[in-house]
């Protein structure tokens, strides 16, 4: 296969992070929206430092032969290319955040430094340092002779070269922690930020010195903990392991620093020394070296108009809000869309569960969960209400692995059966199972979701989520609960895509079903919606499937190691990405013509992590209604030419131009969403008017009645 299909998974996703620093650069965007994206940019960046930069670190270290099984770049090559494109996108997000600013000067927001402030904020900024910040830091002076001191990941300090006779001295002062940062001047919304003060005033904390530079920097570092073996065989619960490792991860090596001036040379070698880092690993940059502040001057600044407007998440249409959801959910299956409908029906439906006298079990898999999590709360009722409640918490969700220690203690607390998934593999399903019992019948409800169990994230994120009571789909997930009670792996499934096993392959057959209809001359089709693709073996299903002649149109937020458009290759497949307001997370597989549509939704991508390396599920959509819903949906995600980018065969993205009336997907999806909720509620008011007006009727009536009756 020729090369020029590939496209190298780390600089796939590094494209994608370009995508969002186009809506920090978007005029289109409010203001403070687009201040917002360019601290999720760098947000993301740092991320990718810790996890993916980490990863290939280790590699190199360890396999550096070993290559990028699409590219064949090796992990010191990749770690090159990363580097070069970082250091070209660092400097458009400088950009980007210098015109921002000078925006919202324009509405009164300014950031400051010591020089620019007045005369009388100097004045109240030297007293607030002596009170405020002084008392709260700890300097210390490093030299040859010194150890070196440790420094907190993604924490800002401030380096000083003292003169020394003898060798070089660095003085080092932290410059965020207990203390506010973004410091308001004269009540106003003019500001500065405590690292500018302190880096203003360093030269007084060490006053017996001569200071010859200073500047701010931060150092990420290597956050990619694995579950190693040997803590296996000790007698430990696997909680106290992962308690362990995340203690661990504080200590990885670090793979950047980040500087917010040129420093002098030699002291710039001898800090480099200390963490063990070269010249590749350094960036400079002209913004604050962390910009999630972003949200304290949206605090700040009440102009409505520099913001996204207020957008709810709506009742679902498909709810009746005077039943019982269980009895709904048995009459037909439900999807619930967020953010544009509420997640309220799914916890209603958890809370019933709790209450229910019919329902025996309950049974889930947690991945992420909001802070004060009403999923937890409902779980432990039904603990405490007799049910017995089986819940697999992956305690190796990646930074929220002490969260989820904490969770799963206070499920176990209230009487909740807890379990940690097979030994080597995440499970990333969102997966409940609620089993009822009607006298000798047994009946199940399953919910089947996209995205995590998250109050927060169901608000942001774009997720889909099927309840359905379905009993194969019952059966299904029900052997899936008992296969991870007993450490086991489902090898086949019946009506539901399990990973690591049972889901590449069914995926593979149904292409390959397509790529028959194509050769026999009948039209094919592939859709697929998903956040990343660099499954090899699914990519080059997917090539195979485009050289017969099947339609493929692909939405694809982040990853895309398939380039599109490749005479020869892949001249049939379109790769769609949207970037907007919300984080498209939904996935839906879409095999076949209208006449033989398979439809389906999941919590995996086509990453080999998904696929052959975590538990995930695939739920088909049998109800004609919902599967009409999920097409419509994917085929205005297709017409989005306001927020979507499309590939081009040299895998640049460009923003879908036509003269096609402009379609934004996700602004769209809401405004149907409001539209549905107006229709249910003036359907609500006719029919409570009809009541009245029958009432009123039947009272005259009765009224009549009784006169005839008096007569």
């Amino acid at each position: 296969m020729t090369a020029a299909v590939y496209e190298n998974r780390e600089l796939s996703w590094l494209k994608f992070n370009e995508r969002v620093l186009e809506e920090a650069q978007d005029k289109r965007v409010p203001l403070l929206e687009r201040l917002n994206f360019a601290a999720i940019f760098q947000s993301n960046l740092d991320e990718f430092f810790m996890v993916r930069v980490g990863s290939l670190y280790d590699q190199m270290l360890v396999n550096p032969k070993k290559k990028d099984n699409k590219t064949q770049m090796t992990a010191k090559k990749q770690l090159s290319a990363i580097f070069d494109k970082v250091n070209e996108l660092e400097p458009m997000k400088d950009i980007a955040y210098k015109n921002i600013m000078l925006e919202l000067m324009e509405h009164g927001v300014e950031q400051v430094n010591f020089r620019s402030a007045s005369i009388e904020e100097q004045k109240y900024l030297e007293a607030y340092f002596k009170k405020e910040i002084k008392p709260l830091i700890s300097p210390l002076i490093i030299d040859k002779k010194t150890p070196f001191p440790f420094l907190n990941n993604k924490q800002i300090y401030c380096a000083l070269q003292i003169q020394s006779k003898s060798n070089i001295k660095i003085g080092i002062i932290p410059a965020s922690g207990q203390f506010n940062r973004v410091i308001l001047l004269n009540g106003g919304k003019r500001f500065i930020l405590a690292e500018d003060l302190i880096l203003h005033y360093a030269p007084n904390v060490f006053k017996n010195y001569k200071i010859i530079d200073k500047t701010l920097f931060r150092i990420t570092r290597n956050a990619d903990i694995t579950v190693e073996e040997g803590l296996y065989d000790h007698d430990l619960d696997f909680r106290e392991v992962m308690e362990e490792l995340c203690k661990k991860r504080k200590k990885l090596h670090p793979v950047r620093l980040q500087l917010s001036e040129t420093f002098s040379q030699p002291a710039l070698e001898f800090l480099c020394k200390k963490l063990e880092l070269n010249e590749e690993h350094i960036f400079y940059l002209k913004t604050p070296l962390d910009l999630s502040f972003a949200g304290d001057i949206a605090d700040i600044c009440n102009d409505p108009s520099l913001k996204f407007d207020k957008l709810v998440p709506q009742k679902s249409e498909s709810i009746a809000e005077t039943m019982n959801i269980i009895p709904q959910i048995k009459r037909r299956d439900i999807l619930l869309s967020y953010p544009y409908e509420s997640i309220k029906p799914f916890i209603q439906l958890l809370n019933e569960a709790a209450k229910d006298p019919k329902v025996t079990d309950i049974k889930i898999t947690l991945y992420r969960l909001a802070k004060n999590s009403q999923i937890i709360e409902a779980l432990c009722d039904a603990a405490e209400n007799g049910k017995n409640v089986l819940v697999l918490v992956e305690l190796r969700a990646r930074f929220d692995e002490e969260n989820n220690i904490g969770w799963s203690r206070r499920l176990q607390d209230s009487g909740c059966n807890i379990i940690y998934g097979p030994r080597d593999l995440k499970v990333h399903s969102k997966l409940l199972l609620i089993t009822r019992k009607i006298g000798q019948k047994t009946e199940y409800i399953t919910q089947i979701g996209t995205g995590n169990y998250n109050e927060k994230t169901s608000a942001l994120y774009t997720d889909l989520s099927l309840m359905t009571a379905n009993p194969d789909i019952g059966t299904d997930a029900e052997r899936l609960f008992d296969a991870l009670l007993n450490n086991r792996l489902i090898e086949e499934s019946e009506h539901l895509l399990i990973a690591p096993l049972a889901l590449r392959d069914p995926i593979l057959q149904m292409i390959d079903e397509e790529i028959e209809f194509a050769r026999n001359g009948e039209p094919a089709y592939v859709g697929i919606k998903i956040n990343s693709l660099c499954d090899k073996t699914i990519i080059d299903k997917l090539i195979e499937a485009s050289q017969a002649g099947v339609k493929i149109d692909m939405v694809i937020r982040g990853i895309c190691s398939l380039i599109t458009g490749v005479e020869g290759f892949t001249e049939n497949i379109t790769v769609t990405s949207i970037v907007g307001r919300y984080l498209e997370h939904s996935r839906i597989y879409i095999f076949g013509t209208e006449k033989r549509r398979k439809i389906y939704i999941s919590s995996a991508d086509y990453m080999t992590r998904n696929t052959i390396r975590r538990v995930e599920v695939a739920a088909p959509v049998y109800n004609e209604k919902i599967k009409k819903r999920l097409w419509n949906m994917f085929e205005i995600l297709l017409r989005d030419n306001v927020k979507a980018r499309i590939q081009l065969p040299d895998g640049a993205y460009v923003y879908k131009v036509n003269d096609n009336p402009p379609v934004d997907a996700q602004r769209f999806f809401f405004e149907e969403a409001y539209k549905k909720a107006e229709r249910k509620a003036a359907a609500k008011e006719k029919a409570k008017a009809r009541a009245a007006a029958k009432a009123k009727t039947n009272s005259r009536k009765k009224q009549k009645n009784k006169e005839n009756t008096n007569i």
